[in-house]
C-alpha cells in the first residue's frame, strides 16, 4: 500500500511532457503545469503558427502567455526529493527495444544517456558520472546514445578506429595503417573529420542559399499569382462594363430601328388611308351621277330630257386618281438590308478583334529564367506560326506560300488602299501579335531584315518614322549576303557571327528579352536586346529597294 502511495505521489508531480519530477515548475493559464523547459520548447514548435496551446487540454492561447514559475509546486517537489523518492526510477527510466540501454546495468537496464566511443560503452545517468570525475575518462569523447558503436571497432584487430585511409577511403586502426594500408595516404578520423566538415559546411552554405533563392522565387511567383489574379478580375470587370455598354448600345438602336420603322409605318399608313377615304367619297359621288343619268336616260318626255341633260352630264374630273403611285412592294425591306449590313460588319470586327484578344490573352508564363545556353530544341518548345497581314504589305512585295513568304518585285501589286499599309518601306507585318516567350524562324534568298515592331508604328512619312530599325518602336537584324547590322533607334551596329540564310528569333516579352541567331547545324547567337516592352510586338520583313528578286518566308519549325 506505501509503495501504491508513493507512485501516485510521483505521477502528481510529474511532468506531462518529459514525464519526470518538475524542474523549475510553471503553470499555464488553464492551470495545467510543466516543467519550464518542456514547455517553453513545446511553444517554440508553435510559433510559426503564432497559436499556442496547452498539450493536455488543447486550449489555444494568444499571444503567447508569459510564464511565471509555480512557487508552491516548487516547494512541493524539492521536498518529494529529500524523501528519497527519487531513487526509485519511472518505468519510462528503463530501456526499451527502441532505447539504447546502459551496458553497466545489471537486471532491468536503464536507458543510456550517453555513448562513449573510446569505451566502446553506452552509460546511464548514474554510471556515466565516472566520466565526469576520473581524470582518466574526462579526455573520452562522449555522444548522444548509439547502438552503432560496434561499428567503430575494427573487426580485424578488433581495436577502435581512429584513423582513416584516403586512399581506400575508409576508417581503419592504427594496426591497419603498418598492416594491409601501410604505405597508403592516411590521417586520424579526426583530421579528416575537420577536412570533411569544411567541405559539408561549405555544402550547407550552398544548400541554404538555393533554399534561400527559392524562396525568393517562391515569393515572386506569389506575387505573380496576386498580380495574375487582380489582373483577370479587373480584366474581366472592364470587360463586362464594356460588353454591357455595347448590348445597351445594341439595344438603343435596335429600339430606335423598331421606333422609326413604327412611326414611318404610322404616317404612310394614315397617308394612304386618307387617299383611300377621298376615292372612296368619289366613288360614291360618281354612283350618284351614273343613277341620276340612269333615271334621265329613262325620262320619256324629250323636252324634260333636254332641259336637265345640260346639269347632269357635266362630270366633274377626278384630282386623286392620276397621283397615284404604287411603288413595288418592297416598302422597309430596305431597312432589313441595312440592319443586315451593320450586323455582318459587325461581325467581322468582332471576329478580327475576338482574333487579336485570343492572340494577347496567352497562357500565363511564370517558369524560372531560363539558362543561357537554350540549345534549339529548347526554343522549339516555344514555337510560333507567324503569317504576313496583307493589309500592311508595301505594294512592291509579293505574298505567297498561304502569307508567309514575302518577295520583292519591280511592279506594283494591286492591294486596296488601307491605312495599316507601309507606303515608303518595302516592308510588311505579320498578323498576329506576340506576347509571351516566343520563337520563329526566317529564311531568306538575297538580303532582308528580321524584325520586330509595335502596332503604333508609322505606315508613311520620313523613312526614320515607319522603317524597321529607325526609331524607338522597331528592332531589326538586316542579314546580308555577307553581314549582319542590328539597328534600333535610328543606330547602325555591325554584328559578327556565322553567316546563314535561316535567322531564328527568340523574344521573352515579360523579360524583355530579344535575342537573333544564326541557323545552321548549330544555333548561335548573333546579338541580344534587354529591355522593356510597352506593348504587344509583331513579327516583320524588310527588303532592300535596290534589289527586286529577294525573298524572306517564316519558316513552318514546329
Amino acid at each position: 500500500m506505501a509503495h501504491k502511495a508513493v507512485q501516485l505521489d510521483r505521477e502528481t508531480f510529474s511532468c506531462p511532457i518529459c514525464l519526470d519530477l518538475l524542474k523549475d515548475p510553471v503553470t499555464t493559464p488553464c492551470g495545467h503545469s510543466y516543467c519550464k523547459n518542456c514547455i517553453k520548447d513545446h511553444w517554440d514548435t508553435e510559433d510559426v503558427r503564432r497559436i499556442h496551446s496547452c498539450p493536455q487540454c488543447r486550449k489555444s492561447f494568444i499571444p503567447r502567455p508569459q510564464l511565471l514559475k509555480n512557487t508552491m509546486l516548487a516547494a512541493l517537489v524539492e521536498e518529494l526529493k529529500k524523501t528519497g523518492l527519487q531513487a526509485a526510477p519511472a518505468d519510462h527510466c528503463y530501456a526499451g527495444p527502441e532505447d539504447v540501454a546502459c551496458d553497466v546495468c545489471t537486471g532491468r537496464k536503464l536507458k543510456a544517456l550517453k555513448s562513449c566511443l573510446q569505451c566502446v560503452a553506452s552509460y546511464c545517468e548514474k554510471h556515466l558520472q565516472l566520466h565526469f570525475e576520473s581524470p582518466t575518462f574526462k579526455k573520452h569523447k562522449l555522444v548522444e546514445p548509439s547502438k552503432k558503436l560496434q561499428e567503430n571497432i575494427c573487426s580485424r584487430h578488433d581495436e577502435v578506429m581512429k584513423m582513416f585511409c584516403r586512399t581506400d577511403q575508409q576508417c581503419i586502426c592504427y594496426l591497419c595503417s603498418v598492416d594491409e594500408h601501410k604505405g597508403h595516404d592516411t590521417v586520424s578520423a579526426a583530421a579528416e573529420r575537420t577536412e570533411r566538415q569544411r567541405e559539408l559546411e561549405v555544402s550547407r552554405q550552398n544548400i541554404q542559399q538555393r533554399i534561400q533563392d527559392r524562396e525568393e522565387d517562391v515569393k515572386v511567383l506569389q506575387q505573380e499569382v496576386e498580380a495574375i489574379n487582380g489582373s483577370a478580375d479587373k480584366t474581366v470587370k472592364h470587360s463586362e462594363k464594356i460588353f454591357t455598354q455595347l448590348i445597351r448600345l445594341m439595344e438603343k438602336r435596335r429600339c430606335d430601328v423598331k421606333q422609326q420603322v413604327r412611326s414611318q409605318q404610322e404616317t404612310e399608313v394614315s397617308r394612304v388611308k386618307e387617299l383611300q377615304e377621298k376615292l372612296e367619297q368619289e366613288i360614291t359621288e360618281l354612283k350618284r351621277k351614273d343613277a341620276e343619268l340612269k333615271k334621265l336616260s329613262h325620262t320619256e318626255d324629250h323636252n324634260q330630257f333636254l332641259h336637265n341633260y345640260p346639269s347632269l352630264s357635266a362630270l366633274s374630273e377626278s384630282t386623286h386618281s392620276s397621283s397615284i403611285n404604287i411603288r413595288p412592294l418592297k416598302y422597309f425591306e430596305d431597312v432589313t438590308a441595312a440592319v443586315s449590313e451593320v450586323r455582318d460588319k459587325l461581325k467581322d470586327v468582332l471576329r478580327e478583334t475576338w482574333t487579336n484578344i485570343s492572340l494577347t490573352v496567352t497562357q500565363v508564363d511564370v517558369l524560372l529564367s531560363q539558362p543561357e545556353n537554350m540549345t534549339r530544341a529548347d526554343f522549339l518548345r516555344y514555337s510560333c506560326d507567324i503569317t504576313l497581314d496583307p493589309n500592311t504589305a508595301n505594294r512592291r512585295l509579293l505574298l505567297s506560300d498561304g502569307n508567309r513568304k514575302a518577295k520583292r518585285v519591280s511592279q506594283q501589286q494591286s492591294f486596296s488602299s488601307h491605312p495599316d499599309r507601309f507606303t515608303n518601306r518595302w516592308q510588311v507585318l505579320s498578323r498576329e501579335s506576340l506576347t509571351g516567350r516566343c520563337y520563329w524562324e526566317v529564311e531568306r534568298r538575297g538580303g532582308a531584315g528580321a524584325a520586330v515592331a509595335y502596332k503604333n508604328i508609322s505606315r508613311a512619312g520620313r523613312s526614320d518614322e515607319c522603317g524597321f530599325g529607325h526609331n524607338d518602336k522597331s528592332w531589326m537584324l538586316y542579314c546580308d549576303t555577307n553581314s549582319y547590322y542590328f539597328y534600333y533607334n535610328n543606330v547602325k551596329t555591325p554584328v559578327s557571327g556565322p553567316v546563314s540564310s535561316r535567322v531564328g528569333v527568340y523574344l521573352d516579352h515579360r523579360a524583355g528579352i530579344l535575342s537573333f541567331y544564326s541557323v545552321s547545324e548549330t544555333i548561335t547567337l548573333l546579338h541580344r536586346v534587354q529591355t522593356t516592352f510597352t506593348q504587344p510586338l509583331y513579327a516583320g520583313l524588310q527588303f532592300n529597294y535596290l534589289f527586286p528578286g529577294d525573298s524572306a518566308e517564316f519558316c513552318k519549325v514546329k
